[in-house]
């Protein structure tokens, strides 16, 4: 197949049928769902090889749908009906903050009844404006095949995002026909980025210019470095002008976290020493970053006035927080290939050294933590052993909060094709998010980290695991509160909670190991450090849905800014 060509050889009499070509020809392998919703078409896919993943809220089930199109570089679908539509749309928040193609479909009033109190149904289409790129009413049968169409294309196109279809009727089935549907699938939206634009040569020369004068310049890779697949480029400009490269959350391991230039994750839940670091650069080239608030410390990394590079796919990003003296507008792998072979070679220079040296003493004053033997166990010795379990090409996928910080600054990934895919801020993310990951990555060691606070809101979708037999390895780093919200009612109380303060962040102990056997699936609970390995490894050999429930001390909390 030649990529960006179209490809279309069959027609469908029914938009059931239509519409179900149409994710198998995009080659969408599972869907996640809360039934009923187009069940004529869930029907037609039944020998198409689609998993009709349904799962036990919509919100659960767009989180997968998210999970999967970020592993998969592809779209992601995710269905509801009428009834449930808000909870789709709440779903998109993360997947529209972390940029991922979740294509979400659900049922909305018909025409003919609205205004007269149809039993379910709400007018929601407006709450998925803010969290789409684009949201449209299919009201009749002819124009599924165009609006379908364009949902994959603005999902996978430019920067991508969520999108939104409502089929008319409670279950959609305002859309139901018959007629003669030309099933049209477009390659190049399959996957992302869809287009590669070229930026101006004018604009990377001076970026040459200013990267090969700079006598402390770092470089901050963000997400767009992964959605690009512009690790290699990345790597390949750093090491040719020796140059430091900090990573924001979305680029974790945007190059190995163990090469000599990574200097580790920056911003709020990043490392003092890196934050430290670029504060005192003397150019700041942004990669694929939007400049947000969790990735420079709410714009005080790097200090204000430090002159900026940008390099984005979009224009409209260029010099949203820190005005720049270069903005390249343009695909990342192109633009950095081309920068490579615009500048001269560099050698190691005092700032270089000084990179090395700011991290080693970061990893010496957190070496005791990540060796300790203390019950209950500390986080960050859960981290090294993860560090050291994951294989090439297995996944971390974190949530937000003290998971993200701790998995974001003391988990590794230093093997060839592992990976790191976080919540972008919606607690309980994690774990659905997982599963739709493992069913994009099917054969790659998939590994969830959450914390107890986060497993608690989608606890039910391990059933979904078990029925659907998704073998997710799901970590729960459980010291049995909502630990990050303790620093907050601390200062409400003065600085010494009292009374029944606790009752409002710390949990009644719980075995959630019990629980996972309980719903089908392997439960190994964990209270000494030298048990965290043999539970991980007994869990990914299990090659079933696995939760390791790790106890945790309570009083452990992570530096965060």
């Amino acid at each position: 197949m030649i990529f960006g060509r179209s490809r279309s050889n069959t027609m469908a009499t029914t938009t059931s049928q239509f519409f179900a070509e149409t994710v198998h020809g995009y080659g969408i392998t599972h869907l996640f769902m809360v039934p009923a919703i187009f069940t004529p078409s869930m029907a037609a896919m039944e020998d198409l090889g689609i998993r009709r993943v349904t799962t036990h809220h919509e919100i659960a089930a767009a989180y997968m749908a998210d999970g999967y199109a970020r592993a998969s570089k592809g779209p992601g679908l995710c269905m509801g009906q009428s009834v449930g539509s808000a909870n789709l749309a709440a779903g998109l928040r993360d997947a529209y903050l972390s940029s991922s193609p979740v294509i979400a479909i659900s049922g909305g009033p018909q025409p003919d009844f609205r205004y007269k109190y149809l039993y379910q149904v709400v007018d929601d289409f407006s709450m998925y404006e803010p969290v789409t790129k684009f949201n449209a009413m299919v009201e009749k049968p002819s124009r599924l095949p165009d609006l379908l169409r364009q949902a994959f294309r603005a999902a996978v196109t430019g920067t991508p995002g969520p999108v939104h279809l409502e089929f008319p009727g409670r279950l959609g089935e305002g859309v139901n026909g018959d007629g003669e549907f030309q099933v049209i699938i477009e390659e190049r939206f399959k996957h992302f980025p869809a287009y590669r634009p070229e930026s101006e040569l004018s604009a990377l020369q001076e970026a040459a210019a200013l990267l090969t004068s700079s006598k402390k310049p770092v470089i901050v890779a963000g997400g767009g470095v992964h959605a690009s697949g512009a690790s290699a480029e990345l790597r390949k400009l750093a090491e040719k002008l020796n140059i430091p490269v900090a990573t924001t959350p979305t680029g974790k391991a945007a190059i190995p976290e163990n090469h000599y230039l990574n200097v580790g994750m920056v911003g709020s839940y990043g490392r003092w020493s890196t934050n430290e670091f670029v504060e005192e650069a003397d150019l700041v080239f942004f990669i694929g970053s939007r400049t947000g608030g969790l990735a420079t410390k709410n714009w005080l990394t790097p200090v204000p006035g430090t002159p900026v590079i940008q390099l984005d796919i979009e224009a409209e990003e260029i010099g949203r927080n820190y005005p720049p003296k270069v903005g390249i507008v343009g695909d990342a792998k192109v633009s950095l290939a081309r920068l490579v072979e615009m500048v001269q070679a560099a050698g190691k220079s005092a700032w270089t050294e000084k990179a090395q040296a700011d991290l080693a003493a970061w990893k010496a004053e957190k070496a005791p933590a990540l060796a300790s033997e203390a019950t209950p166990i500390r986080p960050e010795r859960l981290c090294k052993e993860i560090t050291e379990f994951l294989p090439e090409g297995g996944v971390v996928v974190s949530d937000t909060g003290h998971a993200a910080i701790w998995s974001g600054t003391m988990i590794d990934l230093n093997k060839p094709g592992q990976r790191y895919i976080r919540c972008a801020g919606h607690l309980g993310w994690a774990f659905p998010a997982s599963l739709g990951v493992k069913c994009a990555l099917p054969d790659k060691a998939v590994v969830c980290f959450t914390g107890d606070g986060g497993f608690y809101y989608h606890m039910s979708e391990l059933e979904t695991a078990a029925r659907f037999g998704i073998a997710t390895v799901v970590v729960v780093n459980n010291n049995g509160a909502l630990q990050q919200v303790r620093r907050g009612f601390d200062r409400a109380y003065g600085g010494a909670q009292r009374g029944r303060a606790h009752e409002m962040w710390v949990f009644e102990p719980g075995n959630l190991a019990a629980v996972a056997q309980n719903m089908g699936c392997v439960g190994i609970r964990v209270e000494k450090p030298d048990d965290i390995r043999p539970a991980l490894d007994e869990a990914l050999a299990s090659k079933r849905p696995a939760l390791i429930d790790v106890v945790t001390d309570l009083d452990i909390q992570p530096q965060w800014w």
